[in-house]
Parts: structure tokens; sequence; C-alpha cells
């Protein structure tokens, strides 16, 4: 397929035909570039209805004649290697899974699904889920579950809930989802663009391998903070101004402010249209501007169609009298100077920005626009102490950033994509889903999250109000139980957690069980326990997390360098090395082979929602979790009697 690609010539024809063939040549050769990690197939299906044996892999792969060597795991064909089981064989006899060492095979074992073959889970799969990552996430392109699979390939005008427990694969399962509809609707969404939206940029360092090694490069990737970074953050509300600055309320408030500076004329107009003027009356002026408002049109374009407006009342006054203005000379009306000094007392033009800002700074102005949506004491809690010297040195919070782009939102269209994965979910407020919610207008959405992993003060605790705010109420909630990363007994210990954290959602079971996969020690000093501890996972293959509360991270940080260890502090900027120090408030999303977790009450006394931080740090483990502590265990980790 190479050779074939390489022999590509332009056959003479023209430069411009010539430019775009090579550069479809390059992106060809590009995407049949060989990695010598990664193998070209890592599954096989056997059918009995048509006796075809088909391989199944990342990419197709055909022979010189055009057959079929390996078919590529998104299309049809392969859907029974992923979902086939005894009970429906689906056609299939025989289903083969391989083990590899990187592109080395070293195994393989068959399932004869149409005599009642194993029950037990493959030997493979669970090698494959177990073998260590130091690193970034990788695919789960062979090891995809039933479960999983029905999500990945549902239809692109779906939208999708998942609430995924830890360890079930949620986020992988929207990752792939993403490569799974760029393959089977290319033309849609080339041009409308998939957008993967994360917590933080350690999360999509974390994952930003997976779509590449599944043939997809052009995926944009974005934390929801990027995304909506329309001023600079130079400050940071306190919890209760952040949480009502992101109630949806907050909406109506700003379309009542961008949309109450519109005034109704008062006078009559006079427009120059050909060289001559034409004066539109006080009552048509009213006129356009009530059915503009009504029309619910945003704010600039709203105003260009006054302009418009002012300038056909003027070439029907002309056509009357037996002229025929020209496109251009209706244009240059709608831009004259008396027009636009029109709309600046009528319609004026506004800045996203400026508005929130002398909203914010302006109390009466506030309060006019909050009239019977937020009450005195919520006023005093928005307005700011003083007004800014001006817009850009104004001390901008992350939730004002979320304001502005609501306010740009309502005076111009936002660019839409065709779908959107929103990882996290459950930790949006709901103005920031409303800014989701924007950006796939036209679209559709993989929506990945666990409510009982919100930490925010505004998480989610019922995806069906969070879904209204995201514009797609319709949107199925698929719920995700069956664990494959998490051991069995570390996710028995973190659900000990789930009465506790006011949510109603199914504790997860694991696929996985072992022997020392979990260890709890009380110690009298932590100091020289973490070394101790982080010593010996060391000696394990694989990655290690040493998770702790914020405020203790360069503490044990200093510890363990000084006993020669060279950890690294996780930041929000990237994932760590293979020794990472890791803030509890950063560790969401993420996976060590080994977690050793220091002092749990101390995670649980820094927030509100300290429970729920203390459950998404239990588990992050994909192979051992030890729990080191001086302090007594939060009591809500007690054994249920």
């Amino acid at each position: 397929m190479r050779r074939s690609a390489e022999a590509i010539t332009d056959g003479g024809v023209d430069a411009f035909a010539s430019e775009s063939l090579g550069a479809a040549r390059a992106r060809r050769l590009k995407a049949l570039a060989d990695d010598g990690t990664v193998p070209p197939f890592f599954g096989r299906t056997d059918r009995s209805d048509t006796s075809e044996t088909f391989y199944i892999g990342r990419r197709h792969v055909r022979d010189d004649r055009g057959d079929p060597l390996v078919i590529d795991w998104r299309a049809p064909m392969s859907t029974p290697f992923y979902r086939a089981t005894s009970a429906d064989p689906q056609g299939v006899r025989l289903r083969r899974r391989f083990g590899f060492a990187g592109a080395r095979l070293t195994s393989y074992e068959d399932e004869l699904l149409e005599v009642g073959g194993r029950t037990e889970e493959s030997r493979i799969l669970l090698e494959e889920i177990e073998r260590p990552r130091v690193g970034p996430m990788r695919d789960i392109v062979a090891t995809i579950q039933p479960d999983q699979d029905e999500i990945v390939r549902a239809p692109i005008d779906v939208s999708v809930c998942v609430q995924g427990a830890p360890g079930t694969g949620k986020t992988a399962v929207g990752l792939h989802r993403a490569a799974y509809l760029l393959y089977t609707y290319p033309d849609r969404l080339r041009q409308a663009g998939v957008l993967v939206v994360g917590p933080n940029r350690a999360f999509l360092g974390y994952i930003a391998a997976v779509l590449p090694a599944l043939g997809e490069g052009g995926v944009e990737q974005m934390s929801i903070a990027e995304l909506t970074a329309s001023v600079p953050i130079r400050s940071e509300d306190p919890a209760e101004v952040a949480t009502l600055k992101g109630d949806a309320r907050m909406a109506a408030v700003l379309r009542n402010a961008v949309y109450g500076g519109i005034r109704r004329p008062t006078d009559s107009v006079a427009v120059v249209l050909a060289g001559r003027r034409y004066r539109v009356s006080e009552q048509s002026l009213r006129r356009s501007v009530d059915d503009l408002r009504r029309s619910d049109v945003r704010y600039s374009a709203g105003r260009e169609r006054l302009a418009l407006a002012i300038a056909e009342n003027a070439r029907r006054q002309k056509e009357a009298g037996g002229g025929s203005p020209t496109d251009a000379e209706m244009r240059r009306a709608a831009r004259s100077g008396e027009v636009m000094a029109l709309l600046e007392a009528v319609w004026p033009a506004v800045a996203a920005d400026s508005l929130v800002a002398s909203l914010l700074s302006t109390p009466a102005a506030l309060a006019r626009a909050a009239h019977g949506i937020l009450d005195d004491d919520e006023l005093r809690l928005l307005a700011w102490p003083r007004p800014p010297r001006s817009v850009r040195s104004a001390r901008w919070t992350a939730a004002d950033t979320v304001l502005v782009d609501e306010a740009a939102g309502l005076l111009e269209r936002t660019p839409s994509y065709g779908h959107i994965v929103l990882d996290e979910a459950q930790d949006l407020s709901p103005m920031q889903y409303r800014a989701i919610a924007r950006r796939s207008s036209t679209g559709s959405i993989t929506v990945l999250g666990d409510v009982a992993q919100g930490t925010s003060p505004w998480s989610s605790k019922d995806w069906r109000t969070s879904l209204g705010h995201l514009d797609k109420p319709a949107a199925q909630v698929t719920p995700l139980t069956r664990g494959y990363r998490v051991p069995g007994e570390v996710l028995a210990f973190a659900n000990r957690l789930l009465p506790f954290l006011g949510v109603s959602v199914e504790a997860v079971t694991s696929v996985r069980h072992g022997d020392h996969a979990l260890g709890v020690h009380s110690v009298s000093t932590v100091d020289g326990a973490v070394v101790e501890q982080a010593k010996r996972l060391l000696g394990f293959e694989g990655s290690l997390g040493v998770i702790c509360a914020d405020a203790a991270v360069d503490g044990l940080t200093d510890i363990l360098a000084a006993a020669g260890l060279n950890p690294e502090v996780l930041t929000d900027e990237a994932a760590g090395p293979r020794l990472s120090v890791v803030p509890a408030t950063l560790a969401k999303g993420l996976e060590f082979d080994s977690v050793l977790v220091v002092e749990p009450a101390a995670i649980v006394a820094a927030e509100p929602r300290g429970l729920n931080r203390l459950y998404v740090v239990l588990t992050r483990a994909v192979s051992r979790l030890v729990v080191t502590h001086a302090q007594p265990l939060p009591p809500e980790l007690a054994p249920p009697r």
C-alpha cells in the first residue's frame, strides 16, 4: 500500500491539480506510515455463515489485488469481534485474540462461540489491561467490551451521556467514539470538526496520544478554561461567588443587560441614497426595532439588520419616484453617518468584556438587569468593590470568563463543532454547560462523567438537569458499572464512601482481583513511612503517584527528593514522570500503576466536598493502592457492619 502511494504521479496535469495531488499523496503516506511498536492486527473472526476469516486491526490493510487482509476496527464488519457472545454468536464461529509484546506476537487464545465457548474472562484481555502504564493513556481498541462498544458505535446524531464509575474506561470510550465517528462520517466531521474538552492540561496531556494512535490526528483538545479564555484571569472568587456566577440564572441577567441597552427611536432619520435625502419616519423606525427584538436575533446581527431596514425604507421611497438604486448605493446608505448615529442612540455597539465589566462594577445597572432574578444579598455578592481603570486591567476570575463567553454568544453566533467529547462533565457549572452547548448547536455530544466524583461546589447530582443546560435533554444516559482498570479490592474500599456522597449511583464491580492490591497502614509519623512505601512500590514496574492534600505537596516532595527518589510534582500543565507527587485536586481522570495516598483525613478536610475528592483519589490505582496515615481515617471509610 505504501509502494502504491509512493508511485502516484501527477500525470502531466496542471500546476494546481499537481499540487493538490501531491498534498493528497503526502497525507496518504503519513496515514500509511509504519509504527514498529504497534501490531497491524489484534483479533480475528471466523464466520460460520460465509466461511470467511477476517483479521481486525487499527487500520485497513489490503493486498496487491485489493482484497482486505486486515479490517479497520471501526468498520461494520468488525462489530461482531466486539459484540459476539456464545448466547448471540452473530454468525461468528471462532473469535481469536492475539497477545503482543510491542509488535512481537507472543500468544493467542480462541473462543468457539457456537459451541458454548469459554465464559471466564479473557487472559489476554486481562494482561493487556494490567500492562504497566508509564506515560500517557493508551488506546483500548483491542479490549473494548460489548457495553463499551455500543456507546462507541452510537450514530452521530445521537448525544450520549456516560455515567461511568472509576475504572470503567469512560474516557477511553469517549475518545474511541470520536475516532469511530471520524471514520464513519468523514465528510461531515472533517469540515465541522471534533473537539475534546477536559478538566485541565494535565488530563489532556495524559490522553493526547490516544487519537493519533488510532489514526486521527486532527482533533482539537482544550480544557474548559481554555475554551472560555476571553479575558486574562488575575483573581479568584470565593466559593459562594463562583457558584453564583455559574448559576444558570446569570444567563437571563446577561440577556437583560445586552438587550436592555436597546432604546425606542424618538425621531425620524434622513438617509442619503444616490445623492438624495429620504426621511424614514419615527413610526417606521420603531416598527423595525420592535420586529427585530421579537425575532430573537443575536444582538450584533440585529444592529446590522436595522441599518439595512433603514436603507431599504429609503430604497422603497426612491423606487416609488421612479429610481432604481444599486446594491453598492444601498450599502453606502446603510453605513452613512446619519444611520450610524441613529444606531448608536437606539441599538449601540457592545463588546462582551466591556458589558460584563460595566455590569459587575455598576450596582444600578446590575440591579436593573437582575430585577426579579437575583435577590439583594446575591447582588452584593456579585458586585465588584470598585470599578477597574480599564477592561483589560480588571481583576477577572475564571467564573467571569464564562460570563464574558455567554455575553459574546448573545452578541455573535458561536461556531459549532460536529461533535464534542466532554470529559469529567460532572464538575461543570450550569454556565459552563451553556458554553459547551453554544459550540454544539449543530452537532452532538458525548458526555462523560461520574456524579460520585463531583468535587466542585456546583457539581452535578442529576444528569438530566445537566443535559438540559447542554440543550441535549433527549440524550440517552448509559451507565458503565463493570470496572476493568481498578482492582476489585481497591474499589470495594473506595465504595465504602458512596453512601455519604449525596448521589444515587450503583457501586462498580471489577473483573480484576489481586491478593496484595490494597494496603492500609496506620503510622506514628508519615514522613518515614512515605519514603519506605515509595521505595517498595518503585520496585514494581510502572508508574507511581503519591497523592496528598495540596498543602502537603511541597513537604512530601522535599522528603522524597532527600531520599534520592527523584520525584516531580504533577502540575496543571502536563502529566508527570514515573514518580509523581500529585495534588489531590489534579488527580481526577489520571491513572497510575501504583498509588500511595497520604493522610486521607487531610484530603477530606481541605474542601467542602472532601469526601468526593477522596473517592476520586482512592480510585486512581490500576494495580495496587497503599494508604498511609497518622491521623485517624475518616469514619466513612470504616467497614460496613
